[in-house]
């Protein structure tokens, strides 16, 4: 395979797994463009190799450069802006899981602690049921809340000696 055809297919893959993410597409396949690229690249470079109009590629940087995985550099000499993506996917992995845990499970677990407080009797088999099943989700949302957080904090080398460990 030559190297074109498997850049064409790191990025598509990379943006159709950002998609199943619910990442937006556009926003995954700079982010695979941006991994790849052994410089910095300028927004035009990014329109033409993907083939995106210029509000797309600026709105799509400027949303990975606020996850944290992608940065704005300077050129020497250019007066255009270059952007490189954090290369270490460990810590591309744990800012997108920090993102994603902000934007999803915090939210989730303020409306959860909200609706533990439901009022009603619990002999009614309703009220009960309800109660029942979003202490059980709750439950759930802060064990996960905590591994995520294990996780964020942890480094690298911790996580893969615990994950082989749990393996054995």
């Amino acid at each position: 395979m030559k190297l074109q055809e498997a850049k064409a297919q790191f990025i598509q893959a990379w943006g159709s797994l950002g998609a199943q993410w619910g990442i937006n597409r556009t926003m995954a396949q700079i982010h695979a463009l941006l991994l790849i690229a052994p410089e910095p690249l300028s927004a035009d470079e990014i329109m033409e190799e993907l083939n995106i109009s210029r509000g797309n590629t600026n709105m799509n940087v400027r949303e990975l450069i606020n996850w944290g995985i992608v940065d704005k550099v300077l050129v020497p000499g250019e007066r255009k802006e270059y952007f490189v993506a954090e290369k270490d996917i460990w810590k591309v992995g744990t800012a997108i899981t920090r993102e994603r845990k902000k934007r999803e499970l915090d939210p989730m677990l303020r409306v959860l602690q909200g609706l533990q407080k439901v009022e009603g009797d619990n002999k009614d088999k309703s009220v009960k049921a309800f109660r029942d099943a979003i202490q059980g989700i709750y439950k759930f949302a802060q064990q996960t809340d905590n591994t995520l957080n294990t996780m964020i904090k942890a480094e690298e080398n911790w996580f893969y000696s615990t994950i082989l460990k749990l393996m054995k």
